[in-house]
């Protein structure tokens, strides 16, 4: 909701799965994901966009309730640009990320 408020177009994925195939066949110009999901997790979905020619450049913005420095460094390793914990999350700050990532 908070990105529809700010006037952004929304396509919601049940998966990681999912997700990546809307992404191969549209054009989005970020992605916000959680890490928990079923199917495809978050972080194998960022492997593999940036592993992916064609969509290695659009941003990954993890939103998720793990909080670990261990947890962080798997986002930063799977390559996501930022990784945000649930229990902190300021919608604020969220925006001026997908801001300055697209």
């Amino acid at each position: 909701n908070i990105f529809e408020s700010a006037g952004y177009t929304v396509q919601a994925a049940n998966n990681g799965e999912e997700g990546l195939r809307a992404l191969r066949h549209g054009h989005f110009s970020a992605v916000v994901s959680d890490v928990e999901m079923p199917v495809m997790d978050g972080l194998e979905m960022t492997r593999r966009i940036k592993g992916d020619a064609q969509l290695k450049t659009t941003p990954v913005i993890l939103v998720t309730s793990l909080s670990s420095e261990r947890d962080r460094k798997n986002g930063s390793d799977a390559g996501a640009d930022a990784y945000f914990v649930k229990g902190d999350l300021d919608s604020t700050g969220l925006l001026e990320m997908v801001r300055k990532l697209t």
